[in-house]
């Protein structure tokens, strides 16, 4: 079986799933060795965990050298997210969710995508997806305002089933926001730079109830997002003045 062309790294944010993380690590680890994707690291930002993550991490990451974590005081996603890319050790990071919600064979379309790409979209509005309608919806009008205000018109951007160049995320490290806006934030940027972006469909089943509220998450978004909009409109007007 043919060896992921100059490794792989997966980071996977975690918040309380003490649950599920050991069945879902070892059912990542099966997935990638049958694959052929080595060699592989798989980096573990936990933040803000209240329950037994950390210590399931620990003795989970002192078994398998390929696995490493590091601990966040926070619920912040977007910093562990940037921390993940800090620690990275190869060229390829695909971002997945503990509970593996989406359909594994992306790591492998998104690896091989980012021979040529920078970013690598995965899609669950392309694809399917078995949601709850309230996080559907809320989902669709945010794209449909990202496409809008900012000129964007890509489907998805949710935390999972995205891959990145390492050195290319890299380069977004410093706009990268604690939260959970980072992706639409990188997203952005790096179409306005010209990187090469590319979407594909992914098969998504996740019917748990939010990590986030909603109500909370909502704003925040959503006030980001024009936030996000003014600002580029000033810094396009500043532009043509000079």
């Amino acid at each position: 079986m043919r060896s992921c062309q100059g490794g792989l790294t997966i980071f996977c944010p975690v918040f309380n799933e003490e649950a599920i993380i050991a069945q879902n690590l070892a059912r990542l680890v099966e997935h990638l060795e049958e694959s052929g994707l080595t060699p592989f690291e798989i980096i573990i930002g936990e933040n803000g965990s209240t329950d037994r993550s950390p210590e399931i991490l620990a003795e989970l990451c002192a078994e398998d050298p390929r696995l490493s974590f590091f601990h966040l005081d926070e619920k912040e996603v977007g910093s562990a997210f940037a921390e993940g890319v800090r620690r990275a050790r190869h060229e390829k990071i695909v971002t997945v969710d503990m509970d593996l919600s989406i359909d594994l064979r992306f790591i492998a379309s998104a690896v091989r995508l980012l021979d040529t790409n920078d970013i690598v979209i995965g899609s669950k509005i392309m694809g399917d997806q078995k949601r709850p309608w309230l996080r559907k919806s809320v989902s669709n009008l945010f794209i449909v305002l990202a496409r809008l205000l900012l000129g964007i018109s890509f489907h998805d951007y949710s935390i999972a089933a995205k891959g990145y160049r390492t050195s290319s995320a890299r380069r977004y490290l410093p706009f990268v926001d604690p939260k959970t806006f980072y992706v639409v934030r990188m997203v952005h940027l790096a179409t306005r730079d010209g990187l090469k972006i590319t979407e594909v469909p992914v098969s998504c089943f996740d019917m748990r109830g939010s990590r986030f509220n909603l109500l909370h998450e909502g704003f925040y978004k959503f006030g980001n997002l024009f936030l996000l909009f003014f600002r580029s409109l000033l810094s396009t007007r500043d532009g043509r003045r000079k």
